[in-house]
């Protein structure tokens, strides 16, 4: 079983162990938040100790065309799995840009080296298969964070899990090749958001939270399908459902204007 996949069980089957560490103040998104938290510090403890010198010496030393070159190179090959599931949330015209752009980057752009197609102006439309489920109306579920995985949710924890099969590099038989390509995938993501983490660090009060707010509106965007709160306004009539709404009163006419007296001979 893939390295991905026994990450997020794992983190599933923690997340249910520790279903009793809600607290009386929860957010309603995050109701799991002391165990979160824990993840939450152990996930950037790794990152500070692991991946981002690791990420920092990559940029370091490798040459800029390069990276682009490796971004491309892992980029076009979640295209293909966009491509999926574009198809499977019914959208024509971002799975037919989507296929061209898998096939103009894999044949022409050198395996995917170079990214002609945005060259071209052919739209990225990323999608995975949580936004697949939250497009046929399957909610979110609670917040979660995994381990080593980060933030997540119950439904994108599940499409984690479907996503890791349709991965092509872990699909790879040879280990050591797959081991390494995702190795370089996850340093190549981290050198990508190197700038980003500094500016959290400088930003954000309080790093959990902050984290959590920006991953749950992005998601939630990214899926555009969950109604929007109801706004309360209480400075307007309140109306029974069913019942015909009151009509407007009618405009009050100003009095006509008193004609000026007419000046004495």
């Amino acid at each position: 079983m893939k390295s991905s996949l026994l990450l997020t069980a794992a983190g599933l089957v923690l997340v249910l162990l520790q279903g009793c560490a809600t607290g009386p103040n929860a957010n309603p998104a995050d109701p799991l938040e002391p165990f979160n938290r824990v993840m939450f510090n152990f996930n950037d403890g790794v990152d500070r100790a692991v991946l981002k010198p690791v990420a920092t010496a990559y940029r370091t030393v490798t040459p800029s065309p390069v990276r682009t070159g490796v971004t491309n190179f892992f980029g076009n090959i979640s295209d293909v799995w966009s491509l999926v599931n574009n198809v499977l949330q019914l959208k024509p015209k971002e799975s037919v840009e989507t296929l061209m752009r898998v096939s103009m980057n894999t044949w022409l752009g050198l395996g995917g080296l170079i990214d002609i197609a945005s060259e071209m102006r052919l739209e990225k439309h990323k999608e995975d298969f949580g936004q697949t489920l939250g497009y046929w109306g399957v909610k979110t579920g609670p917040y979660v964070v995994l381990p080593l995985l980060g933030p997540s949710t119950v439904r994108d924890s599940v499409g984690s899990l479907v996503d890791s099969y349709g991965d092509l590099v872990t699909q790879i038989d040879k280990t050591s090749v797959r081991n390494s390509l995702v190795i370089l995938r996850v340093v190549d993501k981290r050198a990508r958001f190197l700038n980003a983490g500094d500016v959290l660090e400088d930003a954000a009060l309080d790093k959990y939270t902050f984290t959590r707010d920006i991953y749950l509106q992005r998601r939630s965007s990214l899926v555009g399908v969950e109604p929007p709160a109801r706004e309360e306004r209480y400075d307007l009539p309140e109306v029974t459902p069913g019942a015909p709404a009151e009509p407007p009163a009618p405009p009050q006419s100003e009095p006509s204007p008193v004609p000026p007296a007419a000046p004495a001979n």
